[in-house]
């Protein structure tokens, strides 16, 4: 895609609003929390300004005051428009919003838009399209020209003198773009049937309009609001900065010297999401709120950062600091305020600063230019040590003897293999900047590519000791320590790195070099095009509550999760290595509560992990543990229960298990806090030793493991084990609902997660379980009532997604009705 001029485009938005935009259409939106699917009413008017607000946003989000927009109106009740006032004739086409930089008013004009009663010409808005603009950028002849028609196809049109329109366009080089409602496209794919002869008739004409275009397109709206909505990395022209580059000192040794003009721009541009702005409500003074006493008006404004400087005379050297009951009466007494011109800069140096009265210390006396140092091999180049943007540098444009001369030193450099070492100040008396001249070689012309380095002192060296040679206290060699793989370890995490191998996942190029799986140019930001869809999308839609934000497209969401594929192939490597190196999941610590009663603030899951404690139990003395320390008690009664004084017994040390400590008498107390709302002990999971999946609530355990990570193997076997045990159990009939819940959510993973040989293996051995003597037929009549959907899973299924099934579809439904 070749890169253009940011801005400097005026675009018009030709937008149909006949009666027949009033219908109204079915248009989903995301699933709630729970999963639940939502739709919502609206008309197609309304569905198709959703892709013009975006389009109108993209130039407010930028900013540029040269990208600019207009908006016609064809089908309206009025006629307001520069070519009917000039020859008549141009009726129902109004100028809704005149060419300018488009604003939040601009929005709200949009969405006051509603369908007439009357049909308009799209013909007649596109010739009054092309005027308004022509006449706008009648002294603007290098700005680039945009027309957008948003139309359903159903108005009427005169197709006369067509060919006189396209052919003024292509002299005018205007790019024109149709959107059309429920339009055919075969490559959506997306056909409407039940189509009316004039739409068929229109939609046929716009193709053959755009394909007489130089710079035409035809495209259904459900694609559109798709495709705008695609993460997008914009190449834009960068301004050429004059520099000189030096190489040799021309001023003690100029015979020896070379110095060429040259020109900088960037070749890439660091991108950040846009920052927030805080918003609160003004207060209204006096004389405002008797003005506005009638109409009760919020008006909220933008916060801005006010910065005070104080000095802390509590902490100054030879005071001690109170740490009495009155701490921040006494800490506000002794901060002074000062102005921020009675402060002195000052830099850190070491443990001390060193003050800067004029701001900054005495710059360098350098001179402008680009100064080549030297020259080492590029196989030396370290690629972590780049920083920063990468900068093109060309010769002069205008001077071919310059272009000569810095292609010389280009093709000599790309021939000898180096890179340049090179000293670039941007301004006189600037700080210099240290980095790295690679030579670039493209097809017509030769240029260097610069990137910044950072100097020595910036760079921080790390040692540490080595992984493999051990040496004791002693001066001797270990050979046998936990932090020396063994032999065994080394080749199981050779295994995984091996199948953990992203490389020919995508077939093989011309040359038949593997095709790697992640490109760089395809991996977007995250965080900064969720944001703008999320800020966009805001500004679109009248309620976010009935019509939320939807979930990100799926290209931002390629690179996130590795390849299915390769999972699935490293599940025996991830196995080994757990074995070899013996790998258990650690069990969150609790924090010790402080004993100056320091109420510490609680995690989320804490009150789970102490509930799933056990206390400790006491030693044998004389007397009995008191009864109180049998149950929970609460953090806030804990500090208050005493020891009864006949007691003598014995009770275990204090552990890192046991926070809690009694304030007046000093013995641990076993007992272990619980949440104040529930004294009840913990539900037992029922989980089986090595088992994710517990019996007393399966599905919440399935669907908790799922989320976590890869364990999605797991969680088939287990909650398979599972269903089986509860289904054969007595009294079975009570979770018979419950157990095809279970396996409903099954099936569906093992089809996503290309699990289907696990979920057939299950289902058969379901089967035979139940219809045997003592096994559960009731169950298995309540799956087959299902039919189908719970069934084996077919080739024809399994292939849809990926995967790979034995069973054919009439197997498949054989099975359940047998």
């Amino acid at each position: 895609m070749p890169a253009e001029r940011a801005g400097y485009t005026v675009t018009m938005f030709l937008i149909d609003v006949s009666p027949s935009m009033a219908a109204t259409r079915t248009v989903e939106l995301p699933p709630t929390p729970s999963g639940e699917e939502r739709t919502t009413e609206m008309t197609n008017l309304e569905w198709a300004l959703q892709f013009v607000k975006l389009k109108i946003q993209e130039m407010i989000f930028n900013g540029r005051k040269t990208d600019q927009c207009g908006v016609i109106l064809f089908g309206s009740e009025e006629t307001d428009n520069l070519v009917h006032e000039k020859n008549g004739g141009y009726n129902h086409v109004t100028e809704f919003i005149p060419i300018a930089q488009p604003n939040a008013s601009t929005l709200a004009k949009l969405d006051a838009l509603q369908p007439s009663e009357t049909s308009g010409d799209p013909i007649d808005a596109l010739i009054v399209g092309i005027e308004t603009q022509n006449t706008y950028l009648e002294k603007k002849r290098t700005w680039t020209r945009k027309i957008v028609i948003i139309t359903d196809g159903q108005s009427p049109m005169e197709i006369e003198d067509w060919e006189a329109t396209v052919k003024k366009m292509n002299a005018l080089n205007i790019a024109l773009t149709v959107i059309g409602i429920d339009f055919d496209d075969d490559e959506f794919p997306f056909h409407e049937e039940n189509k009316s002869s004039i739409k068929v008739e229109n939609e046929a004409f716009y193709h053959k309009l755009t394909a007489s275009l130089d710079n035409g397109l035809v495209g259904t709206c459900v694609f559109a609001l798709q495709e705008i909505a695609r993460p997008d990395i914009k190449q834009a022209k960068s301004a050429l900065l004059g520099t000189v580059l030096r190489l040799g000192d021309v001023d003690v040794r100029p015979e020896e010297a070379i110095e060429i003009p040259v020109k900088a721009s960037k070749c890439t541009a660091l991108a950040r999401p846009k920052s927030w702005k805080k918003f609160s409500q003004r207060e209204k003074t006096d004389d405002q709120m008797e003005v506005d006493e009638e109409e009760d008006k919020v008006v909220f404004a933008q916060l801005k950062t006010r910065t005070e400087y104080y000095i802390d005379h509590s902490t100054q050297e030879g005071e001690e600091q109170d740490t009495g009951s009155d701490d921040e009466e006494d800490k506000d007494k002794n901060l002074e305020k000062v102005e921020k011109e009675q402060l002195i800069r000052g830099f850190k140096y070491g443990s001390t600063y060193a003050p800067c009265p004029d701001g900054q210390f005495p710059r360098l006396n350098t001179r402008k230019g680009i100064d080549i140092c030297g020259f080492f091999p590029a196989k030396n180049f370290r690629r972590e040590l780049a920083m920063g943007e990468v900068q093109y540098i060309w010769a002069d444009p205008g001077s071919p003897q310059q272009q000569v001369a810095l292609s010389s030193i280009v093709q000599a450099m790309y021939e000898k293999g180096v890179l340049a070492i090179a000293r670039w100040v941007s301004k006189d008396g600037m700080d210099p900047k240290m980095g790295v001249l690679s030579p670039s070689i493209f097809t017509n012309i030769d240029c260097l590519l610069w990137v910044q380095m950072p100097f020595a002192d910036d760079v921080r060296k790390y040692t540490f000791s080595s992984l493999e040679n051990l040496v004791s206290k002693s001066g001797e060699k270990v050979t046998k320590h936990p932090y020396i793989p063994t032999e065994e370890q080394l080749e199981a995490m050779d295994k995984f790195v091996d199948a953990m191998d992203l490389s020919g996942l995508c077939g093989e190029d011309e040359q038949g070099e593997p095709i790697s799986w992640y490109d760089t140019r395809l991996s977007y930001n995250p965080a900064i095009h969720r944001t703008k869809q999320a800020l966009f999308h805001s500004a679109v839609v009248n309620d976010i509550a009935s019509n939320p934000l939807p979930p990100p497209h799926p290209e931002l969401l390629k690179y996130i999760n590795p390849p299915r594929q390769v999972l699935k192939d490293s599940r025996d490597a991830v196995a080994e290595c757990k074995a070899a190196f013996k790998v258990k999941e650690v069990p969150k610590k609790t924090v010790k509560v402080r004993k100056d009663n320091h109420v510490r603030a609680r995690d989320e899951d804490e009150d789970m992990l102490l509930l799933d404690q056990k206390p400790a139990a006491p030693r044998k003395g004389k007397g009995k543990e008191p009864a109180a320390s049998q149950v929970p008690v609460s953090p806030k009664l804990a500090h208050a229960a005493k020891k009864p004084a006949d007691s003598d017994s014995e009770t275990e040390e204090e552990s890192d298990q046991e926070p809690l400590l009694l304030e007046k008498d000093k013995r641990p107390f076993n007992a272990l806090p619980t949440p104040e709302r529930s004294m009840s002990p913990a539900v037992d999971p029922g989980r089986a030793p090595g088992r994710i999946i517990g019996s007393t609530y399966p599905l919440r355990d399935f669907k908790t493991n799922l989320a976590q990570g890869d364990v999605v193997t797991k969680a088939v076997e287990d909650m398979g084990a599972v269903i089986k045990e509860v289904v054969l159990r007595p009294f079975a009939s009570r979770r018979h609902k419950e157990m095809i819940d279970c396996m409903v959510a099954m099936r569906d993973t093992c089809l996503k997660e290309d699990e289907v040989d696990a979920w057939n293996a299950f289902l058969r051995d379901l089967k035979e379980s139940c219809l045997e003597e003592a096994g559960n037929s009731e169950f298995w009549q309540e799956v087959q009532k299902l039919g189908r959907s719970i069934s084996l899973i077919s080739q024809p299924e399994a292939k849809k997604l990926g995967g790979h099934s034995e069973f054919s579809e009439s197997a498949s439904e054989a099975f359940i009705v047998q």
